[in-house]
């Protein structure tokens, strides 16, 4: 049964790592690239101060929180204790591939990529309210392009990034939880966007 999913783990691999363009390695390359969304997140923390006003001081503490645990699990606790060789670094696999933008650390279970991107656009997805539904969508898909981008580079296998999308996700639902927790006892007499309930 294991290694069946493993050769499912190397045939997906594989199959997102093949179809390759000059412009789709700029754009999974970019996609791929932490620093380039500094500029995003900037205007993400305006922009969300601006609406949850004096609540933004619990909300980006802890959306900060969801995220630094995240990428603390999988790239402190996950990656060193499970040791499996990124796609790039398996002799038996790398000579196959695509490599346009290196190979980056040794480890790569699981993927700390999916797992930031996820942690991001979760917690923002269940705490923001019903009428930025189509921001929620646009949060996902670029989760979900980040991840795909580690597979196409040859970064992680599907595995890694599922299970780094998995933790995202948990990681982002207890943040949220504390948010709806802790926000009405501090500022009772708020009036803040949320009214979307995490269960």
């Amino acid at each position: 049964m294991i290694e069946h999913l493993q050769a499912l783990d190397r045939w997906l691999l594989l199959g997102a790592n093949s179809h390759h363009t000059p412009t789709l390695d700029a754009w999974m390359i970019f996609f791929s690239e932490r620093l380039v969304w500094f500029p995003a997140y900037f205007v993400l923390i305006v922009v969300l101060s601006y609406l949850y006003q004096r609540r933004a001081l619990l909300l980006l503490p802890l959306l900060g929180l969801s995220v630094a645990l995240a990428d603390i699990i999988s790239s402190r606790l996950f990656k060193p204790y499970f040791a499996r060789l990124r796609p790039c670094h398996d002799s038996a696999l790398s000579a196959t591939l695509n490599l346009v933008n290196g190979c980056g650390g040794q480890f790569g279970f699981l993927s700390s990529h999916a797992a930031n991107a996820f942690a991001l656009a979760v917690f923002l997805g269940l705490l923001l309210p019903t009428r930025y539904r189509a921001v929620k969508v646009l949060l996902v898909l670029w989760a979900a392009v980040v991840s795909y981008s580690r597979m196409y580079l040859g970064a992680h296998y599907p595995s890694d990034v599922a299970a780094g999308a998995l933790l995202g996700s948990l990681t982002a639902w207890g943040c949220a939880r504390a948010y709806q927790h802790l926000a009405p006892r501090w500022w009772p007499a708020a009036l803040p966007p949320d009214r979307v309930r995490v269960h």
